[in-house]
């Protein structure tokens, strides 16, 4: 047993839309990442994927115009196959994310944001 402390975790990058990797248990990834403007637009086609704000505000857009915003303290799950786009446009936010280890940040988009391999914390 390892315990993360997350004042550290988050302080130990500025690096955005870069998650790290906290923890892992039952095939499930915790990770930690800062957020600031926009992402881009994807799914996770057998996933789903849970957002919890730590800091800030986050709005997760959904392409049926059913926009989530998030404060601090508020978590969201985005249902796998769910296009989605996060967006932090009130600086950054910190969010805890949980998620099955091996799903990609950018789901079936590639881009220059996709992380093959997450740092560990």
């Amino acid at each position: 047993m390892e315990k993360v402390n997350l004042d550290a975790g988050f302080d130990s990058f500025d690096e955005t839309w870069s998650p790290r990797l906290a923890a892992e248990l039952d095939g499930q990834a915790v990770k930690l990442a800062k957020l600031e403007g926009e992402f881009v637009w994807h799914r996770h086609d057998d996933a789903d994927e849970l957002f919890l704000v730590r800091d800030g505000r986050l709005r997760i857009e959904l392409r049926d115009d059913e926009n989530v915003t998030l404060d601090e303290g508020e978590m969201v799950v985005v249902p796998a196959g769910v296009e989605h786009r996060p967006v932090a446009d009130d600086g950054v936010a910190e969010v805890l994310l949980f998620e099955p280890t091996e799903t990609k940040n950018t789901g079936n988009v590639e881009s220059e944001e996709t992380e093959e391999e997450l740092e560990r914390l």
